[in-house]
């Protein structure tokens, strides 16, 4: 099982627990676990690193397999209908408007950001993802990518030159272990101790099932404090949705919305609103 190339450099030193990601760039229900995961970062990030990995859920609709959808015009349906289940930000009409014919080119882009520099690497992913849920960027055209690019600090030209070399060979390492490790569904995440036992998780589950799942593989994880102001998320994540802050914070929706918008009329973050929920962005 691979073990070193991971985050350890965020916080330092030795982690007890490695987890394995397999994700993509347009995979609804990864979206969907965005404030599980980030809540798991803040609570038990001690003990663990995560590498992320690359699943290819959409070769192209000619090879696509998924049960859910067989076209775009249902991706836009699929999407609407998830959001309101995540209560996540989702515009599905990215699908109608101008939809994406494979989610390989965003999938490379992120290996080949990994090249250059994993923390970054990970902006850029969280980035491609707001675009394509939020903003409705169609992240397979290169001018999207370059922008997220440009915005998280990476070398845009290096990563042209690596989508079309070692991030494309990269990406085929990552369907390979996926494929030998038997993952068929997103996400899907490893859960791995230092004896190298592990246990998957795999879809949508509560907070507790992420929680259970690294405390039965190390049971003496003790849980960080979950602080309630606005301050300490920010410092973590420059952009959360309206649920990430709730969720992390453990305040009510209402609170929470209350809250951003003080920060919002204050002048501290900037709001981006769509159709089925708000970004906000740290200034």
């Amino acid at each position: 099982m691979p073990g070193s190339d991971t985050e350890n450099s965020i916080t330092g030193g030795k982690k007890q627990m490695h987890l394995l990601y397999f994700t993509d760039p347009i995979c609804s229900s990864c979206w969907g676990i965005e404030p599980q995961l980030r809540k798991l970062k803040l609570e038990y990030g001690d003990y663990f690193n995560i590498e992320y990995r690359m699943g290819g859920l959409l070769p192209s609709w000619n090879t696509y397999g998924g049960r859910d959808v067989s076209n775009a015009a249902e991706v836009a349906q699929h999407w609407d209908e998830v959001s309101a289940y995540y209560d996540m930000p989702i515009d599905g009409d990215i699908w109608l408007e101008d939809p994406l014919a494979s989610s390989y080119a965003p999938s490379i882009a992120f290996k080949a950001a990994q090249l250059q520099d994993k923390i970054k690497a990970l902006t850029f992913l969280r980035k491609i993802k707001e675009m394509v849920f939020v903003e409705k960027k169609n992240i397979a055209k290169w001018e999207h990518l370059q922008q997220a690019a440009l915005q998280t600090g990476l070398d845009t030209e290096k990563l042209k030159i690596d989508i079309e070399g070692r991030g494309k060979e990269a990406f085929e390492e990552d369907l390979k272990l996926a494929k030998i490790l038997g993952v068929r569904g997103f996400p899907t995440i490893f859960f791995i101790d230092e004896e190298y036992n592990r246990l998957r998780l795999y879809g949508v589950k509560p907070y507790e099932e992420f929680e259970q799942t690294l405390l039965k593989l190390y049971p003496h994880a003790m849980k960080a404090p979950v602080y309630k102001d606005a301050a300490h998320v920010f410092d973590h994540f420059p952009t959360v949705t309206t649920k990430e802050f709730s969720f992390l914070t453990n305040w009510s929706k209402k609170k929470a919305e209350s809250m951003l918008n003080n920060l919002f009329e204050e002048g501290t973050v900037e709001k981006y609103t769509v159709k089925n929920g708000t970004l906000w962005k740290r200034k």
